[in-house]
């Protein structure tokens, strides 16, 4: 459901967008709507709604830049700047002169999407790959129905999450053309012009 709402308010962000929004207030909705996505894929709302900021902004930007324009606190500011570093999706950008941090975020969106597979392979799929591979075998439990179903199930689950490790890898190592010519063989598109 909240997702479905998310691509609602991108397609009233666009709508409203070709009719004569003001650059302020459709910004403001770019935010608010990437800081929802963000939500639904289990990221800090604030955190996506700096990353936003620095997305759509023309240049680097101060902690105190990003303050004033998301009205949050210093602290929530540098919590999340530092989170995004950490994903590797904001840099540091030191200007000549000034004593101010400033930060940009890496604004190739299909740069931003390998980063956050990459992440998130190594913070979620990694993790489980260790367990089930230590759940694989019961060399010390005999053989019982109990057993081997329980050793199936967990054979079933590390079949797909291996699979699934290995399309995000493939993902990851790819170039954008390459990947989407490939896609677009196996699955129709109503117009590649789209994914472009």
């Amino acid at each position: 459901m909240g997702l479905i709402n998310t691509f609602e308010s991108f397609n009233t962000f666009w709508k409203e967008r070709n009719y004569g929004m003001q650059l302020d207030e459709a910004k403001e909705k770019f935010i608010q709507a990437w800081g929802a996505l963000g939500s639904n894929w289990g990221i800090n709302r604030t955190m996506a709604q700096v990353h936003a900021l620095l997305l759509i902004s023309p240049g680097a930007l101060s902690a105190e830049d990003i303050m004033a324009s998301l009205d949050i606190s210093r602290g929530n500011a540098n919590m999340n700047l530092r989170a995004l570093i950490d994903w590797g999706l904001v840099n540091k950008v030191h200007r000549t002169g000034e004593r101010r941090e400033y930060f940009a975020a890496e604004k190739d969106i299909w740069q931003v999407a390998q980063q956050v597979i990459t992440e998130r392979r190594k913070r979620e799929l990694k993790p489980v790959l260790k367990v089930l591979d230590e759940l694989r075998s019961l060399p010390d439990v005999p053989s019982s129905t109990e057993r081997d179903a329980f050793v199936d199930a967990v054979e079933n689950l590390a079949g797909i999450v291996e699979k699934a490790d290995q399309f995000l890898e493939v993902v990851v190592q790819s170039d954008k053309k390459w990947f989407f010519e490939q896609l677009f063989r196996l699955v129709p598109a109503r117009s590649e012009d789209t994914l472009r």
